[in-house]
């Protein structure tokens, strides 16, 4: 069974185009990507359970908790990173890419069936030293083509209160967000979002359905 889809309040319509805008604007003045110093990056999909995935399970663990605690969700992050069976992270309902740099990971995301059409991402990462480079941004767009290829149609994830420019990100990516983004933050709690990958993206797939519907959560 898949899990129900939040409704989009009214309000979403006339706040969501500035709330983007000024994404985009933020993207803008960050200026060009550059790349790390040590190297060519590499996208490899990987197990969960590769030792390459391992720091950025870890440095995810190290700062959910510095975010969150336990107040804000009622749990620490080791709950949630390992909520899910390492298979569901695996074709052909999911998959797990790093963005690799001189051999180690610099960037890396994870997706999983979330209904029939639907993957949906959770754990994007990026090191702390690197970030503000655009190499999110080339996780989601790897991770978007191999969903399309696995079969999916649409995108979702989500996101926490506390991480501004994950929103940012997402919004200036052509995530639709599924809340009202006027208002505050800590008000909106989970912060949830949504995109159709186009057909230049989508592969048919024929994909046998069964598994883990997804809790939503930090990411």
């Amino acid at each position: 069974m898949s899990a129900p889809q939040p409704a989009v309040p009214a309000a979403q319509s006339a706040a969501q185009p500035a709330a983007q805008s000024a994404a985009q604007s933020a993207a803008r003045s960050a200026g060009p990507t550059v790349e790390p110093a040590d190297g060519e990056l590499v996208p490899r999909i990987v197990h969960p359970s590769d030792p390459l995935a391992a720091p950025l399970l870890a440095d995810l663990e190290r700062e959910y908790d510095a975010r969150y605690g336990v107040e804000v969700f009622g749990e620490p992050a080791s709950v949630e990173l390992n909520r899910y069976p390492a298979e569901a992270f695996t074709a052909p309902e999911g998959a797990f890419l790093l963005l690799l740099s001189g051999g180690e990971a610099v960037s890396g995301g994870a997706f999983m069936r979330f209904d029939e059409r639907t993957a949906e991402f959770k754990r994007i990462w990026t090191r702390a030293d690197v970030r503000g480079r655009g190499l999110a941004k080339r996780v989601l767009a790897a991770l978007e083509r191999e969903a399309g290829r696995l079969g999916y149609e649409r995108i979702y994830l989500t996101t926490g209160p506390r991480q501004p420019e994950a929103v940012a990100l997402y919004l200036s990516t052509g995530y639709t967000p599924r809340f009202d983004p006027a208002r505050p933050a800590a008000e909106v709690g989970v912060h949830p979002f949504t995109k159709e990958l186009g057909p230049g993206i989508r592969r048919p797939a024929a994909r046998a359905r069964a598994g883990t519907t997804s809790k939503e959560t930090r990411s």
